[in-house]
């Protein structure tokens, strides 16, 4: 019975062997090949000039007024919330304003100036909540974008 274990372990890593040598001899021929490479510097223009116009697409100046004015409405709707007592709500349209803000930074500093300490540790406390829901909505919209190609 050794004999027959020994075999075929040794039938196993002549498998093994065999399969990474072609493995690498099939990567060296692709990798060598001009059109393989050719296409390769292809693809990934085809995919920066993809990112380009999504990032010109967004940026357009109509899109650019509407992101105003929602920005503009959501701080408006966010101090009206504020002054009727509702916190919870004006956290929630004053967190709207700064994702779409173009200088979040600078706006945090203004609404930490402005805003009662409470309300803006619940702003705080709600960043990372609207970040995780960016991420979730452009990543749903890109696959919606890839489904139309």
């Amino acid at each position: 019975m050794p004999c027959v274990r020994t075999v075929l372990g040794l039938l196993a890593a002549c498998g093994a062997i065999a399969f990474l040598g072609y493995c690498i001899y099939f990567d060296r021929s692709r990798r060598g090949d001009p059109a393989f490479k050719r296409r390769l510097r292809e693809k990934r223009r085809a995919q920066q000039r993809k990112a380009e116009g999504r990032g010109a697409q967004l940026w357009d100046p109509a899109k650019n007024e509407k992101l105003q004015e929602f920005f503009l409405q959501e701080v408006r709707m966010g101090e009206l919330w504020l002054s009727r007592g509702e916190h919870r709500m004006g956290v929630e349209h004053l967190s709207n304003a700064l994702l779409v803000c173009g200088q979040p930074q600078e706006l945090l500093k203004v609404f930490k100036h402005t805003l009662p300490p409470k309300v803006f540790e619940m702003l705080l406390h709600k960043i990372p909540l609207i970040c995780q829901q960016f991420e979730a909505d452009m990543n749903e919209q890109e696959y919606l974008e890839d489904d139309r190609d």
